[in-house]
């Protein structure tokens, strides 16, 4: 914790801090995601800038008390503008002995820990592996316990309601967040809404509001009153550009990015998906704007997702599907349909860790050379990718934009860290958002000459425009009749050609129609040095870490630049010269070396990888001690 003041308040002292970060952990049951959440939203409602890290297991049900049924909640917020959900946690909260087995080893020094007493005891000791208790063994000593019988508090505070003990186990979690909210003096009242607002909604249970309510007031009021805690905290405001703020995940931009690009451009929306973590998402947040002219499948698989949104496409819609690396490697062929036709269709990938199942609940960047290359064939697409939940919405905004712009399929690349994550998120000026123009075609565009073969004139729906595009014609105006398919295309006619030099063509065109999307791409924006040591390339949901990681480096007097790639494929037209301006090139990615590669190829650089693949996020300190350690070979 970083103390900027110390003040007496009562009985307590108070302390002012920049920032704090906080981490709820427990079994799956214990609520801690909906804990952690509360705590978020309250704190931005308060006007702290937040940044959180939600990591749960992928068993729906993990056996209770342990190891891998942990579930987790970080939370970082603080009083300037933050980039990432911290490094280090300064207040631990673990609601079994598991939950401390695995995220003690995050907790500061001299950091707050608060743990449920009730919960160790010898059969969920012997679960998380301890051979003797930790509460007692004195090897939690170099931090502040605090041991706290909290399903005991709690069932003692609800016994008066006459609801069964099940229920009022479960309202321990709100219990805990009453004592968090003493202790870094939170409002209930954010939290007292949302649980009056959440069970109202739901027949006969009212009643489990005002139970919920009752323990998170009871564990409030156990802080005040208890002899326990010398000190409370107080994060004040941040000080955020003005405007209207909302709290924001990277799923939920994502999907109001998609509405808002459709109707940027006056058209329907058809998404059509298959369930997968950790998109999934964004089909649920769909579903719920039927009222924004928004249409949502949910298909048998991935395979007839794609299918679907390609015939949307044909028919004029705004065409989205969403999946992870497992999906869209079973969308291949159906984006290889889609390059063929030459249709717009946005395919987003929230990025998990892999292969296979692998970690569907972690995070990870490894699906970009899957996204770039990943094709059979010559097989070009449009990628672009997201550094923030908020930056989900501009991203989904500008995949639209440049899919109907060069009539192709743009992939869309998050992450799980940024899917699931929160922030606060400016809303933008909806008036000056740039419309998306469309121009379907409406008129014959064929000639005497440009027979079928049989002395009919013939529409030609591949007749290129100044951006490569083909004409995006509706089926069923008149004299446009035209066929699409998966065989490669005579040029301009859009007739099956098996012709040699006409597939040179037709490969060339599709692989130009991209590379066009580089006039698009504004000036690169550089972080720093504009030239120095060191220039660190970023994609994606490293942002925040790189970010921070670089104002820190700069601060130690380190002649260092970053650029975060928005565009991948092409890459930015400006990028070749500032690389040339630094003596080495470090390119940070949570895979084993993807993006390298990529700009190893393009500019014949010898450039160095950072890379982790863990299912969690870089943290700051170790960007910092990897880019200082390569600067000083």
């Amino acid at each position: 914790m970083n103390t900027s003041a110390t003040a007496a308040n009562r009985q307590f002292a108070t302390e002012t801090l920049e920032s704090a970060v906080i981490r709820f952990c427990g079994d799956s049951g214990d609520g801690m995601q909906l804990t952690g959440g509360e705590f978020t939203t309250t704190s931005a409602v308060y006007g702290n800038d937040v940044a959180t890290f939600p990591d749960f297991p992928a068993e729906i049900r993990a056996p209770a008390g342990t190891l891998p049924g942990v579930s987790g909640f970080q939370v970082n917020f603080a009083s300037t503008e933050i980039y990432t959900p911290g490094d280090k946690v300064d207040v631990l909260v673990a609601m079994n002995p598991a939950g401390l087995k695995t995220n003690i080893a995050d907790l500061k020094g001299g950091g707050i820990l608060i743990v449920n007493e009730d919960a160790f005891n010898n059969n969920n000791l012997k679960k998380a592996g301890y051979a003797s208790n930790p509460l007692e063994d004195e090897s939690l000593k170099e931090f502040r316990l605090f041991k706290i019988p909290i399903s005991r508090l709690c069932e003692e505070s609800l016994a008066e309601t006459g609801m069964g003990a099940k229920a009022i186990g479960r309202a321990k979690n709100m219990y805990t967040l009453g004592i968090v909210y003493w202790l870094f003096d939170r409002s209930l009242e954010p939290t007292i809404k949302h649980l009056t607002d959440l069970f109202a909604k739901k027949k006969n249970q009212p009643e489990l509001a005002e139970l919920n309510i009752k323990a998170l007031k009871a564990g409030y009021y156990m802080g005040e009153t208890a002899e326990m805690f010398q000190s409370r905290y107080v994060v004040p405001k941040a000080k955020l550009a003005p405007g209207k703020y909302r709290q924001i995940s990277g799923n939920e931009a994502t999907a109001l990015g998609l509405i808002a690009g459709a109707r940027l451009a006056n058209k329907t929306l058809t998404y059509a998906g298959y369930p997968i973590t950790p998109a999934s998402d964004i089909l649920h947040f769909l579903s719920a704007y039927k009222n924004y002219h928004v249409k949502t499948l949910q298909m048998e698989d991935e395979i007839a997702a794609i299918c679907a949104a390609i015939g949307a496409s044909f028919t004029g819609d705004i065409a989205i599907t969403a999946s992870s690396g497992p999906g869209i490697a079973l969308k291949g062929e159906g984006i290889g349909l889609a390059v063929m036709t030459e249709l717009p269709v946005v395919i987003v990938n929230v990025q998990r860790g892999g292969p296979s199942t692998g970690l569907p609940t972690k995070t990870e960047q490894a699906d970009l050379l899957q996204a770039v290359y990943g094709r059979n064939s010559e097989c070009p697409c449009i990628v672009i990718a997201a550094r923030s939940p908020g930056d989900c919405f501009d991203a989904a905004v500008e995949a639209i934009r440049l899919a109907i712009k060069y009539m192709t399929p743009v992939m869309l690349l998050t992450d799980g860290y940024i899917a699931n994550g929160a922030e606060p998120w400016l809303l933008p000026q909806v008036g000056a958002m740039k419309p998306i123009e469309i121009k379907h075609a409406t008129e014959f565009n064929g000639h005497s000459d440009d027979a079928d073969g049989e002395g009919n004139n013939v529409y030609l729906p591949y007749l290129r425009n100044e951006n490569l595009a083909r004409p995006w014609a509706i089926p069923g105006t008149p004299k446009l009749e035209h066929r699409v398919g998966g065989l490669e295309k005579a040029e301009n006619t859009g007739n099956v050609s098996y012709d040699p030099r006409n597939h040179q063509r037709m490969v060339d065109l599709r692989q130009a129609k991209v590379e066009k999307v580089a006039q698009d791409i504004p000036p690169t924006e550089i972080q720093g040095e504009s030239s120095g040591d060191a220039l660190i390339i970023g994609w994606g949901g490293t942002y925040g870490a790189i970010h921070a990681a670089t104002e820190r480096l700069l601060k130690r007097q380190q002649k260092v630049g970053t650029v975060h790639l928005r565009h991948i494929n092409p890459l930015p037209p400006d990028l070749g010269d500032i690389i040339k301006r630094f003596k080495h090139i470090i390119v940070p990615e949570l895979n084993k070396g993807q993006l390298i590669r990529i700009i190893r190829d393009h500019f014949l650089v010898d450039a160095v990888g950072i890379n982790k693949v863990q299912g969690k996020p870089f943290l700051v300190s170790e960007l910092v001690a990897e880019i200082e350690g390569i600067i000083a070979r």
